[in-house]
């Protein structure tokens, strides 16, 4: 059975799980979310009453963006019974009413923003495009990294239903920009399309049922059966940003997305399910990732102190305040550890349970000072740690082995004399817990690395 924290982490392990299977296959391809602020509405573009639903100003258009490592693809963005979809505003969310009967994003064409400006506005969900132009498909793409120019704001449309001279969308927030008069957001590509499939979305009479076309109004949508698919996957154009929605509000949005990527394994491709929510994930092939939350669930993102949580997708200074000291917390067992504050119950030994051997040798810092592995630092590890040793006195032949979670030996290290310190290498190592017994005709220990 494979554990299922290892991949809803933020790609760290925590040595306090060690009665969980670590699975190695998934590198938590899903990176982050990209919440731009894509325009600001003013007063000129107010004037336009094409659409039968005027832009308030200070409306904001937000583009959204999941962020994939290299080499993955995005497959759907959907909703379960287990992981809703969710999409909500304080307040309605913006459609022009006056555009075809076009739902989604890739569905928008790109000569229908000359003379009807503010449907460039309208609010959709898409897998990575944005418009298209007959046999041309417009990749969304954060203005910043749009170098193309534009063909949306200003001389590009006519101004509006009130014929704005030099037209509207021309506003230039500083909080959103570059301006649409230089950026649009849109890339030429020519990406691999296969078919695309919808559920959930629309009515038996092909009917908008959502608040992203042009029949319903309103702040939110919550699907726990609807998928967004496109069946050959799509990968970001530029950076790592595949955009998947726009939306046009003037209040405070929120968003729980599930996605589905297509990530590479040496076998080929795998499909693997990210989703928002670290509740009901019974499945190997579903991985739940802090990014795909808005507002982002912010507070301490290191494991190695007491305060970490795997829910968090950035981090708040100072949070960390409890660093873990990882032992054996039972007063009644030889090895009890006053200074721990993570018990790892397997760890404990006790007189008598210890593999029926001498408490001298199990427990050798009760009965003859500490001796076997004294210290390993640092821990947890990148490259390499320190591994600080006694055996005691006498000559016998002293082993370091380093295994993985199944007790497969990785290395074997002869150390001479009767202490010392060893430079352990981990850097050829996958991210995981391992563990290092030190072994003579005396003495046989344990300790645990982390290596991140």
């Amino acid at each position: 059975m494979k554990s299922k924290f290892l991949k809803t982490s933020l790609c760290v392990f925590l040595a306090l799980l060690l009665t969980s299977i670590i699975n190695n296959s998934s590198f938590c391809q899903v990176t982050g979310m990209y919440v731009e602020r894509f325009y600001i509405s003013d007063a000129n573009d107010a004037t336009d009453t094409l659409g039968n639903f005027t832009l308030d100003p200070g409306t904001v258009t937000y583009r959204i963006y999941v962020e994939l490592k290299p080499g993955s693809r995005l497959r759907s963005i959907y909703g379960s019974s287990e992981h809703p979809l969710i999409i909500e505003s304080t307040l309605p969310f913006y459609n022009n009413k006056d555009r075809p009967n076009a739902v989604f994003g890739y569905q928008m064409n790109k000569n229908w923003f000359d003379d009807n400006a503010t449907i460039a506005l309208d609010s959709w969900l898409t897998l990575g495009i944005g418009a298209f132009q007959s046999t041309k498909q417009y990749m969304g793409v954060p203005k910043s990294e749009d170098t193309d120019g534009s063909f949306l704001g200003g001389i590009n449309n006519e101004g509006g239903s009130a014929l704005i001279p030099g037209g509207i969308l021309v506003n230039n927030d500083p909080s959103a920009t570059p301006a649409l008069t230089n950026s649009d957001g849109f890339v030429e590509a020519t990406p691999n399309l296969g078919q695309w499939f919808d559920i959930g979305f629309k009515d038996m009479a092909l009917g908008d049922t959502t608040v992203f076309g042009v029949i319903n109004t309103g702040s939110q949508f919550v699907s726990t059966s609807c998928k967004l698919q496109q069946n050959n996957a799509l990968t970001p154009v530029i950076s790592n940003k595949l955009l998947v929605a726009q939306l046009t509000t003037k209040g405070e949005i929120s968003l729980k997305l599930n996605v589905e990527v297509e990530e590479p394994s040496p076998t080929g491709l795998n499909i693997v399910k990210y989703v928002s929510s670290n509740n009901n994930i019974i499945q190997d092939t579903v991985v739940f990732s802090p990014f795909l939350s808005y507002p982002p669930l912010c507070g301490c993102k290191d494991p190695n102190f007491l305060e970490f949580s795997v829910i968090y997708s950035c981090n708040i200074q100072d949070s960390c305040k409890t660093p873990i000291r990882f032992g054996c917390m039972d007063t009644l067992a030889c090895n009890f550890d006053p200074e721990a504050n993570f018990e790892i119950k397997n760890l404990c030994c006790y007189p008598g349970l210890c593999s029926d051997r001498d408490l001298s040798i199990v427990c050798p810092g009760i009965a003859n000072g500490r001796m076997g592995i004294l210290r390993m630092f640092p821990n947890p590890v990148d490259e390499s740690t320190q591994v600080e040793w006694n055996v005691g006195f006498g000559e016998s032949r002293t082993e370091l082995t380093v295994s993985d979670i199944y007790g497969s030996v990785l290395d074997r290290i002869e150390l001479q004399g009767n202490s010392g310190t060893q430079e352990v290498s981990f850097g050829h190592l996958p991210s995981g817990i391992y563990t290092l017994r030190l072994t003579n005709q005396n003495i046989t220990d344990t300790g645990f690395i982390l290596v991140k």
